[in-house]
């Protein structure tokens, strides 16, 4: 896509950071009254599955070209690849019945049925305001689910059990969800609203967390930072998320009226949450004032007017994405279009292709010190994981026998990629830590 060269991209870009702030949300909401055409068209590209596969496909061919500063890919390590993630996932799901790839499985972690918890105090059993109360829940834990670090760890009272990671920050999650910290109205524990969020401190989500000096949580600062935006934000977007009491549950209404012939693309469920959710993330790169969010620069793209340079990932939206699909089919919704979402560009599915050799680093210390988020390496290791968990997903499907429809993307990764991930990482390192370390804010893995 080709786009006017009105303005410059950003005034004061860093390249080191990739960082522009963004200093509050009226700032945005004067910036969209103001974009030109160009700026629109570049802003409405960055928040498209289909940009994410064209700028990371770039820095792929670039990588089979040897063009990369920091990583190589060997294809031929491919099958190995499949093969590997094939035993993972028959080991798991020997009938291939894989479920999506969602927040909801982390719910069940140490085989206790959480997730039904959210049944219990809707009596009337409205159906819709089930799944309200699923996206309340859902959209918090997703948000909260940026990664933990190798040290913490929380404690669940009523089983005893002891969960690190992303099944920590669930069950921790639904906890704190079921205890009410996330809702305004004492008579309605059971949900999360914006002045709920925005009442929220630091310490009672530190608190909820279990987080303390001998338990550390990486970016509880960050967590609670991003949760007191969504509080604002969601009174801004009064089409998806309700007028009266706005709460993340409302965007239910807005994608059941979407709907045409109870169908529903996985796509018009993504746009929803970039167009509800943008503002919520630390400022970082701009367009015209206007925050993109997990969007990043790397300087091998030709600078060829604006937005070029930048490579979208949206790992946080499109795996809050994934998780909101299965409520809608429980109204009856048919969601169609998986593929056109991507896979996660995380460290767990990165970490797979890395321990086994489809990417290989060129530096050694790339393995041994901490990256930035914006850094070149991150940006390189995230971008060639995206086209690759394609390539991957495509030979297992050869290797089974199985049609995209039969085998989509989101079931690969959860049957998958992510698990053989974070199994080639226990193997390889102690305490299953991924190969490359990254500094994170809570905000994007």
């Amino acid at each position: 896509m080709t786009y006017g060269s009105k303005f410059a991209l950003m005034t004061a870009y860093s390249h080191s950071l990739g960082v522009i702030s963004v200093s509050s949300t009226d700032t945005q909401t004067r910036s969209r009254e103001n974009l030109s055409v160009a700026e629109r068209e570049a802003i409405a590209y960055l928040r498209s599955p289909r940009a994410i596969r064209d700028r990371c496909h770039q820095l792929f061919a670039l990588a089979l070209e040897d063009r990369l500063e920091h990583f190589r890919c060997d294809l031929t390590q491919l099958d190995h690849v499949a093969n590997y993630v094939i035993q993972v996932m028959l080991k798991a799901y020997p009938d291939l019945n894989v479920p999506f790839h969602s927040r909801w499985r982390h719910f069940e972690a140490g085989g206790v049925p959480r997730s039904a918890w959210l049944h219990q105090p809707l009596k009337a059993g409205d159906p819709v305001e089930t799944a309200r109360t699923q996206f309340d829940l859902v959209i918090l834990s997703v948000l909260l689910d940026a990664g933990a670090g190798d040290r913490w760890q929380y404690v669940e009272a009523d089983t005893g059990q002891v969960f690190g990671r992303s099944e920590g920050l669930a069950v921790a999650s639904i906890h704190m969800f079921c205890q009410g910290l996330f809702s305004s109205n004492t008579r309605q524990p059971w949900q999360a609203d914006a002045a709920g969020l925005r009442s929220l401190s630091e310490a009672d989500l530190a608190s909820g967390f279990q987080a303390r000096s001998d338990n550390p949580l990486v970016g509880i600062q960050g967590r609670w930072q991003l949760l007191q935006r969504l509080g604002t934000t969601l009174g801004n977007y009064p089409h998806l998320f309700g007028k009266e009491q706005p709460r993340p549950g409302g965007l239910v209404d807005y994608l059941l009226k979407q709907a045409v012939n109870h169908q529903l693309a996985a796509e018009q469920v993504f746009s929803a949450v970039l167009e509800g959710l943008s503002e919520i993330w630390p400022g970082r790169t701009a367009i015209a004032n206007i925050n993109l969010g997990d969007v990043w620069t790397h300087p091998a793209l030709a600078d060829a007017g604006i937005g070029t340079q930048l490579v979208p990932f949206h790992k946080l939206s499109q795996w809050l994405t994934y998780s909101l699909l299965e409520p809608l089919q429980e109204l009856g919704i048919e969601i169609t279009g998986l593929n056109t979402l991507t896979g996660l560009p995380e460290y767990r599915n990165g970490g797979l292709c890395l321990d086994l050799g489809l990417i290989q680093p060129k530096q050694a210390d790339i393995t041994a010190t901490r990256h930035r988020p914006s850094s070149s390496v991150i940006v390189e290791w995230r971008a060639l994981t995206v086209i690759l968990l394609d390539h991957i997903a495509s030979t297992i499907r050869q290797q089974l026998n199985l049609s995209e429809a039969e085998l989509p993307l989101v079931k690969v990764l959860e049957g998958g990629t992510w698990a053989a991930g974070r199994k080639i990482a226990a193997e390889r390192r102690s305490g299953g830590v991924p190969p490359i370390q990254i500094e994170s804010d809570g905000t994007v893995f």
